[in-house]
């Protein structure tokens, strides 16, 4: 896009046409499809809640159409709703994270409200242990269980970003 208005731009120039009455209307155009967008804009600060997660996850499903994953867009639309209702006002995307695990259906994906890291145990005898627990008890330790020589292996679920930094803080 940009190459293209830089081509069109460079043969009205060698044309004769003066650079300022070109900018002028690029900037007359731009005015004109900005006063276009208002126009046809949804205001959403005045409907209910259900009204405007009716209409985030269609502007999803909408977005997703071209998608490899087009098929399981009510399943994805949903869940990119519920992950930009649960970030900051602010709607900072970089505070919504994507973690790929190979393996797997698609479907198998699931939205983590806090923080989540991907690590991997690796010790002997991993293979036998059980890799679920129900009604687990956790202790927290200030001192090292591991040997040096294992990798950190860990899952932490995090529900207030305030407790990340207190838990890098205790890795060190």
């Amino acid at each position: 896009m940009a190459g293209e208005f830089l081509k069109q731009s460079k043969s009205l120039i060698e044309e004769g046409m003066h650079s300022a009455i070109i900018i002028k209307g690029y900037r007359m155009a731009l005015k004109m499809c900005l006063d276009r967008i208002k126009e046809i804009s949804v205001k959403i600060a005045d409907k209910s809640a259900e009204e405007k997660r009716d209409l985030l996850q269609k502007c999803a499903e909408t977005s997703l159409n071209s998608k490899i994953i087009s098929k399981q867009k009510a399943f994805f639309s949903k869940m990119i709703v519920d992950a930009v209702m649960t970030i900051s006002s602010d709607l900072n995307k970089d505070d919504i994270g994507i973690k790929k695990i190979t393996g797997g259906s698609v479907t198998d994906s699931f939205l983590v409200d806090g923080v989540c890291f991907k690590k991997t145990f690796s010790y002997a005898g991993f293979e036998q242990q059980p890799k679920s627990f129900t009604n687990a008890k956790v202790i927290c330790m200030n001192l090292e269980l591991e040997l040096k020589a294992e990798k950190d292996s860990a899952e932490i679920r995090l529900s207030n970003p305030d407790d990340f930094q207190r838990i890098v803080d205790a890795e060190w």
